[in-house]
Parts: structure tokens; sequence; C-alpha cells
């Protein structure tokens, strides 16, 4: 059954997640009571949506990595763990055996724990169940014990699952997402990072009054404020960062190339991003409608994937500067204990700060400086768990075309979640017992806080309808 489960997730992770998600939504959506045709409509336009959030990913990272890789080259630092890339690790976490039990596992897991009120957050983006696996394959591998693995991408999904459900009234609000939570492990850890951030910055003088969020930037700055040009600026910035002045690439046609090609990235990926919403929508509202009948009276979010934010202006725009930081940080923490060389997950930092710029307000300048520390941080995580995560890379089938004896990633690499959870599967069963037990007291107390803030939200829904129709009557 293992082996038959091993070869349905290779195959599925071989076609990749264009072709994986229209199947899956399709017969998700069947699942949920649509008919045929409007599920394998919704399937397709998933799928044709992710291509072209995709191929702008693809395009920043085709046109940005070479003046990051420019810049890193100038100050002559050798870094050898390579970054393979989201791509890479979705194969390497698809390709253990975590991954082969990991969709069905964690699907049952999430429906337990929906029952007995843990979490509000349907989690519909079934692919994106690589990353829990990943934590487990990699627990598995430091504890030479199957089960641990598997323990520990239930944990990884539980903590992701509340963290959904604490900062999903944000991502609504900010992204006009109603009823949507990101339980994207990508992007969700970072909240307990921008949280207490954003406290320290509303008092520090100067920054807390600074507003950088895209909207001040544009009354500023006129047409000049608008995303394209913002974008235009920002590649102008990057080439000639990178490149130099006395790097023989750094002539105009490059430059100019890059700035046109960040203004185009800037521009084309939020309507990307809208294909996509126009088929996840009538999904997520049969989820919807599916959870009422049978919950009723029950309120519930649809989790998907952050792939839906990084559209969002101030999350491009801060992606875009935090390029260079990342690479220039990397450099200066190599003396320190950083031994990463960030290259392809550069392309996915839009997803890493996406629940971190609605905390910051898209407030860019907040968002770049908090963006900065938790990916600093992360490259000492990424360092630490490159061994684990080169040996199980190996024992997936992985080959990295990079080259590098040592392999890791920003996603998940350098997640905090991942980092954690690794160590504390290198402790044996007792770590592994304290990170469900510590996940299991993080569900209690974020479900209490969400119902509270519902009863907050009622008193004050009925408080105003109460002095509308006090109003009325004057």
């Amino acid at each position: 059954m293992q082996d038959a489960l091993k070869a349905v997730t290779s195959y599925f992770n071989d076609v990749g997640a264009a072709v994986v998600l229209p199947i899956l939504i399709t017969i998700l959506a069947l699942v949920l009571g649509q008919k045929f045709s409007r599920a394998m409509h919704s399937g397709v336009l998933i799928g044709v949506g992710f291509i072209g959030v995709n191929l702008v990913i693809g395009l920043l990272f085709a046109q940005v990595s070479p003046a990051a890789q420019a810049l890193a080259q100038r100050f002559d630092v050798d870094l050898g763990i390579v970054d393979v890339g989201w791509p890479s690790s979705a194969a390497i976490a698809f390709g253990s055996t975590v991954g082969a039990l990991i969709i069905p596992f964690c699907l049952l897991l999430n429906i337990v724990l929906l029952v007995v009120g843990l979490t509000r957050t349907f989690n519909i983006d079934l692919w994106n169940y690589w990353h829990f696996a990943l934590s487990g394959a990699l627990v598995a591998a430091v504890s030479d014990n199957l089960w641990l693995g598997l323990a520990t991408a239930g944990v990884a999904m539980v903590v992701t699952l509340a963290l959904a459900d604490w900062s999903a009234p944000l991502v609504q609000k900010y992204f006009s997402f109603p009823d949507i939570s990101f339980p994207h492990a990508t992007a969700a850890p970072y909240a307990l990072f921008a949280i207490p951030l954003n406290w320290v910055f509303d008092r520090i003088p100067g920054l807390r009054s600074l507003n950088a969020d895209p909207m001040a930037i544009q009354k500023r700055f006129g047409i000049f404020g608008e995303s394209m040009f913002l974008g235009l600026v920002i590649g102008l910035v990057l080439g000639l960062a990178g490149y130099g002045f006395d790097d023989p690439r750094a002539d105009s046609i490059s430059i100019l190339t890059l700035g046109i090609n960040v203004a185009a990235i800037m521009l084309l990926l939020p309507r990307m991003v809208a294909i996509l919403m126009e088929g996840l929508i009538p999904v997520s509202e049969s989820a919807r409608d599916f959870l009422a009948r049978r919950f009723p009276g029950k309120k519930f979010y649809i989790g998907l994937d952050a792939a839906l934010a990084v559209g969002q202006p101030a999350v491009l725009a801060t992606a875009l500067l935090l390029v260079p930081i990342t690479i220039v940080l990397a450099i200066a923490l190599a003396p320190v204990g950083n031994q990463v060389l960030p290259l392809v997950d550069l392309a996915t930092i839009p997803f890493i700060i996406a629940i971190m710029v609605p905390i910051f307000r898209g407030n860019i300048v907040r968002s770049v400086i908090g963006g900065a520390l938790v990916i600093g941080g992360g490259l000492f995580i990424a360092t630490a768990i490159s061994g684990t995560f080169t040996q199980v890379a190996s024992e997936s089938g992985f080959s990295s075309e990079q080259g590098g004896d040592r392999i890791s990633s920003l996603v998940d690499g350098a997640n905090p979640l991942t980092g954690l959870l690794t160590w504390l599967g290198s402790l044996g069963p007792i770590g592994v017992l304290v990170g469900a037990l510590a996940s299991l007291v993080l569900a209690v107390v974020i479900a209490r806080v969400v119902r509270r803030r519902d009863l907050a939200e009622a008193v004050g829904q009925a408080d105003a309808e109460t002095n509308a129709e006090k109003q009325a009557f004057a």
C-alpha cells in the first residue's frame, strides 16, 4: 500500500503542480457537490492561473538571479551550501516515505480538527501539503523512525492551521478575500515574528509615523509611484547594485532590460493571480456551503495558497527590494556561520512575507526590515539542517544539478518551524511528544482567541444595529 502511494505521489511530482492541481481540485469540487462541468472549469482555470503565476515568477528568477549572483561574486565569498529552491524541495518531500502518505493523512487530520473545533480552516491547498511532508521527512531521517516523521508532519499541519486561523482576519481585510485563510507553511509561521516586530516599530520615533504603503507612495510621487514604475526603478537599482559600474555586463541594455522586466512583473503578476482566484473562488464557495450544511451555525475559513497574495503591490515591491538584501546578508553572515548561497528561492521571497505585509499594514519600509531579519535568521537554520536536508534528498533519489556537496533552501530550509521541528525530532520520541503537546496547546489557545474575537464582533454588530434603530426612530 505504501509503495503504491509513493508511486502516485512520485508521479504527481513528475507531472508538476500545474497538472496535479486541476486534477485534485476537480475531484475535490465534485466531492463538494459541484457539477462536473463547473468542477472541470474551476480545475483547469486554476491550472492555467498557476502556470501564469509561475511564468511570471520564472521571469523574476531569470532576470534577477544573474544580478544577484554577480553581486555575490563581487564579494568573493565561498558559500558552499546551494539553495535548490521550492520545486526541488517539493520533489524531495513527495519522494520521501512520509510524502507517500501525506495527502490522505493530513486531509483526515484536518477533518478531525474541524469536527472537534480546534481549527476553522479547511485546507484545500492539497499540493502544498508537501511542506508538512518535508518536516516529517527530516525528522524521520534524524530519528530513523517513520512514525515520528509522520507525527511531526501532523504537528506541522496543526501549527500551520492554528496560525492560519489567527491571521485570517488580517488576510481577509488586507487582501479583500472573504472567509479565506493562508495555511501555507512558507508564510504562516512568520506571523509570530511580524506581530512583536510591528509592536516594536510602533514605538520607534520616526519609523512609527512613516507612511510607506503603495497608496502613500503613489500619492507622493504620482505616476512614478505606480506599481509598474516602482518596478522599473527597483529593477534599475537591482541592476546597478548587482553588476556595478565596472562589470562588463553593466551596459545600459542589460540594466534597462532588467528594469523593464521587473516593471512587467509588477504589472503582470497581479493579473495572473486574478486568473487563479477566478478558478479558486467557486471551489472555496462550494467548500464553505459543504461545511455549512454539515456543521450548521459554525463559521469556517477556506485555506488557500499564499500565491493569491504575491501579486499585491506591497508584497511584490518588498520582495524585490529583499533580493539584493538577502544576498548581502548571506555574504555578511558568512564569517559568523552562514554557508547558504540564496539562489533559486530568491523568487519565492513574496511567499515568505505574504502574511507579514498585512501585519505591517502594507508599510514597505517595515516589511523590508522585518523580512531582512527573518531571512537573515533563517540562513542559519538552513545551514544547520543542510546535512539532514541533503540526506533526505539523496534517499528520495534527488540529484542537484547546481552541484555542491550539501543543499538546502529558503523554502522551507530557512523556515523557523521546520528548524524547530527538526531539532525536536533529533531528541527522539520525547522531543516529538513535546512538539505535539505544544501544537495542541497552541491550537486550543488560538481557538479560544478566535471565539472571543467572534463574540466581540457579534457584540459590536449588535450595538451598531441598536444605534441604527435608535437613529431611525429619533
